[in-house]
């Protein structure tokens, strides 16, 4: 697991959260298996997990609880989770031996130079985002995960159709998110507003806590729409040759 070197602005810190002896040991036994290295150089999915099927990119996995039940419940899905965290990390390699869940790949490192240097275009069939930091303090929004630059990246890896779907808890977050989606050409909103609960999403623990706390969550879910789109395929290909 190496170490990061990015000139943009980070939207997280690295929590110094104890990993638990057994959070380690699972850590180390399951990453030559499941572990993936950040690279300077894109990925050819198929090759990472055995098989041609959807890959789903989950930014922030948090302790993995939701990503292992998600993976479990879509088995015909591929996913592909980037976190930094790792006491959760280690948690959820051990899920995933303990319940032998074979489609689920890690990496640990800074999600925006992941999807910059190592995600095709057109690679992606689904982005989940749920709860990355509000960064609450106006003075710090811009370390937000949320902008323009970093949506459209996302947007130019996610085939026609497509989906993003992202979740806060943070009310001016969430108007954000939903602004900076809602002006980007290569996404459509499907539902026009903030989407229903009703997605098939899993609750995370942050997400329990926070309704203890009196938190609403927002659902945000977009499809990618860029047929025909000529300003899109000559920006992406300026990208490609950077």
């Amino acid at each position: 697991m190496q170490h990061q070197n990015i000139n943009h602005i980070r939207s997280y810190v690295r929590r110094q959260g104890r990993i638990t002896d057994a959070q380690q040991r699972y850590l180390t036994k399951m990453w030559p298996q499941i572990g993936l290295e950040y690279q300077q150089q894109m990925i050819e999915p198929s090759a990472i997990y055995g098989r041609q099927a959807p890959v789903i990119l989950e930014i922030g996995c948090g302790m993995g609880n939701s990503t292992a039940d998600t993976a479990i419940a879509k088995p015909e899905n591929n996913y592909l989770c980037v976190e930094v965290y790792k006491p959760g990390l280690g948690n959820l390699c051990k899920l995933i031996a303990e319940w032998e869940i074979g489609n689920i790949r890690l990496i640990e490192y800074d999600a925006v130079e992941v999807v910059r240097h190592m995600l095709p275009a057109a690679s992606l069939a689904g982005v989940h985002i749920f709860f990355p930091d509000p960064w609450p303090k106006k003075r710090h929004h811009k370390r937000r995960l949320i902008q323009p630059p970093f949506v459209s990246l996302l947007a130019s890896r996610l085939q026609v159709g497509g989906y993003m779907h992202l979740t806060t808890d943070w009310q001016d977050y969430a108007e954000q998110m939903l602004a900076v989606l809602s002006a980007e050409p290569q996404l459509s909103n499907c539902f026009g507003d903030f989407a229903p609960h009703s997605l098939g999403r899993p609750s995370t623990r942050f997400e329990e806590r926070g309704r203890r706390l009196g938190h609403v969550s927002r659902d945000i879910y977009f499809r990618c729409q860029r047929q025909g789109n000529t300003a899109w395929s000559a920006a992406l290909t300026h990208s490609s040759q950077h």
